[in-house]
């Protein structure tokens, strides 16, 4: 009786996939020679070639796309089991996490908790970025799983929904716009303090300021929403950003929400990942995410 290992099938769906076994080994972390043995054991025991190597890429054969089919049934049959069956505490690996800024100033820590707590033998390997350069990440294969600005509009990605920050007008106690609430002009009057410039808030920020009939707003973008939140302190402008944030300096009466005549769009946040029908650790990763959201949000 033929002996297929799990891993081969999971090497040769991961070949077939990206199309190289370069891709292959660099999303599986390992090496192109390895990933090479690994198909020919594959082939050897099947008795068929199944991969045509090329310079730079690799095609599947007629028994190739075979087995195909067959691998991605077994490999989900294999992380359904796993999943149901296997205790919490055998899962081990690291899950290389992005996470955009807004998720460390709010839950991010309660994550990482609980998922020492029921998951003691995962790692989390985080990395803080803004939502583009995650989403490049992502599908680039440098991190498992993000939580950013969604939804991410790739066939090779899957988003679960996480949550949404409403934006609004931040002031320290030095600005002074007058009667609330507050115009588009009086704003405008002072410095704006927002998201980089290659984010969603920015640019709908930018377009929602700007006016033919006014001078083009001063908008200080800035990737660190720490510094963001500093610069607001100090007065020197007034910052766009969830109040979620913020709650501590808003209890202590240190920064204000503006009343405006403006409605801003609200920061919708998903967990994505790379599809893989076979067992990923970010995906229990992201389920608690969204557990922890609903925990984060009660009343």
């Amino acid at each position: 009786m033929l002996k297929i290992e799990l891993k081969d099938l999971e090497i040769f769906y991961w070949v077939a996939q990206l199309g190289s076994f370069r891709g292959a080994a660099e999303r599986l972390h390992t090496t192109q020679p390895a990933i090479s043995q690994r198909i020919a054991n594959l082939e050897h025991t099947l008795g068929v070639k199944v991969i045509e190597r090329g310079a730079r890429t690799s095609t599947l054969t007629p028994r190739g796309r075979m087995l195909l089919e067959y691998a991605e049934r077994i490999l989900r049959l294999s992380t359904e089991m796993v999943q149901s069956v296997a205790d919490h505490k055998t899962l081990s690996g690291v899950v290389r996490l992005g996470v955009a800024e807004t998720i460390v100033h709010t839950w991010l820590s309660r994550l990482i908790e609980q998922v020492h707590a029921r998951y003691p033998n995962i790692a989390l390997d985080i990395s803080v970025d803004v939502s583009i350069n995650l989403r490049n990440a992502l599908v680039a294969g440098q991190i498992d799983l993000a939580f950013l600005l969604g939804p991410v509009s790739e066939p090779s990605m899957v988003n679960l929904d996480l949550c949404r920050y409403p934006l609004a007008f931040i002031a320290g106690q030095a600005i002074d716009l007058g009667p609330e609430p507050v115009t588009l002009e009086r704003l405008t009057s002072k410095p704006v303090i927002t998201y980089p410039k290659t984010t969603r808030p920015y640019m709908a920020l930018r377009q929602m300021l700007t006016r033919s009939d006014m001078a083009n707003p001063r908008m200080y973008p800035n990737s660190s929403l720490s510094t963001i939140i500093k610069m607001t302190l100090e007065g020197i402008g007034v910052s766009v950003i969830p109040p979620a944030v913020i709650a501590r300096e808003l209890a202590r009466g240190e920064l204000r929400i503006l009343a405006t005549e403006l409605t801003l769009p609200d920061l919708v946040f998903t967990a994505t990942m790379g599809t893989t029908p076979s067992l990923s650790l970010a995906e229990p990763v992201a389920r608690m995410a969204q557990e922890i959201v609903a925990m984060y949000n009660e009343p």
